[in-house]
């Protein structure tokens, strides 16, 4: 009797890669979900991204072998959008508007805060003028890295800059917020005329094809922010309205949560632990700059401090627009003033960055 040919080595090997994949993958998932759990449990604010962020961030730096699935985080951004577009009313975009001078006084106090973090980086930790800038610009972490690329910066201590600021401050604010802020009083009851399963498909579909539309654009964030355009324009206007349920809300912060914890590759911090420590402490100082503007932006607008601290919080809009929520703050102003800064800050960059060499030239006769 002829037995059957064996599969090949190099195919037997695939298939062993691949179930390591799919068993890092749900391992990394059941982990993060447990986390959530405990951190609920804990009473952690935001505890469905904190959880996670701590679990998967500490088992990453202690060098465990953990994955995220593909386009988790963007799906689970979509999601966010969704949820906060659907709840912007007429109401809501003309505050806003009244409320445009603040935001780009804001901005400008944002984009002062950063210069200063970078003229403190540089030194500190010892890297060249281009990638102390970028490595505290308020830009997205991968836009910043690619930009200090092309002028000869550090994408590796840009990144790791950038993942500290991004995490330290998603891990520290919400804590503060909760201690130290008052409670909102926006109702996040379900909304009036929700049109259901269908609806929520139809308006999941419509917010992820105006994320993937901005994708290809200079824009920091499209996830979250084409996602959200298109679904505060339905809402706003009442052609189409989805409720998301909490549930989605939960699935998305875990995906986000998890991706914010696996930055924390072991192999980057050992290679640079100067520029890791300056950076937390230049993360420090960014969260403690905001906090005191948040006095002088709620003082001048009346708004409650929660919302000022969220509307100046030097991290990504998806998680302070979650902790706003979570705070029944006014997610969709915090996502106003976010949505001012990203765009002002993606048109002017280079034009800061050109300041910032001039001033050093000038000042510290630095060659940048």
């Amino acid at each position: 009797m002829t037995s059957l040919p064996s599969p090949s080595g190099k195919a037997s090997a695939a298939t062993v890669r691949d179930l390591a994949w799919w068993g890092r993958l749900l391992a990394t998932y059941a982990l993060a979900t447990a986390a959530g759990y405990a951190a609920k449990a804990a009473h952690v604010p935001l505890p469905w991204m904190l959880g996670p962020l701590f679990a998967c961030g500490l088992a990453t730096a202690f060098g465990l072998q953990l994955r995220s699935g593909p386009h988790m985080r963007e799906i689970g951004q979509v999601v966010v959008g969704l949820a906060i577009g659907m709840r912007f009313t007429p109401h809501v975009l003309l505050v806003a508007m009244e409320l445009l001078p603040a935001m780009l006084a804001s901005t400008l106090y944002v984009i002062t805060l950063t210069f200063i973090a970078a003229l403190i980086l540089r030194p500190l930790a010892r890297v060249d003028a281009t990638t102390a800038f970028f490595a505290t610009a308020a830009g997205g972490m991968a836009d910043m890295a690619v930009v200090a690329a092309e002028r000869g910066g550090d994408t590796n201590a840009v990144s790791i800059v950038h993942a500290l600021r991004m995490t330290s401050v998603v891990s520290i604010v919400p804590f503060l917020v909760t201690t130290f802020g008052e409670p909102g009083t926006t109702d996040f009851a379900p909304l009036a005329g929700d049109g259901g399963p269908l609806a929520l498909i139809a308006g999941f579909t419509i917010a992820y094809a105006g994320a993937w539309l901005l994708v290809p654009t200079a824009i920091p964030n499209p996830w979250l922010l084409g996602s959200l355009l298109p679904s505060a324009a339905l809402g706003a206007s009442g052609l189409l309205v989805a409720d998301v349920p909490a549930v989605l809300l939960i699935v998305a912060q875990i995906l986000i949560g998890v991706w914010l914890g696996l930055r924390f590759r072991r192999e980057l911090f050992v290679r640079l632990p100067r520029v890791a420590a300056t950076g937390f402490l230049v993360s420090l100082l960014l969260i403690a700059g905001a906090a005191l503007g948040a006095e002088v932006l709620s003082a001048a607008t009346g708004l409650p401090y929660t919302t000022s601290f969220l509307s100046l919080a030097p991290a990504a809009v998806t998680e302070m627009v979650l902790t706003a929520r979570a705070m029944h703050a006014d997610a969709e102003l915090v996502t106003a003033f976010h949505f001012a800064r990203i765009a002002v800050i993606a048109s002017t960059i280079l034009v800061v960055f050109r300041f910032y060499r001039f001033v050093l030239r000038k000042h510290y006769g630095s060659t940048v």
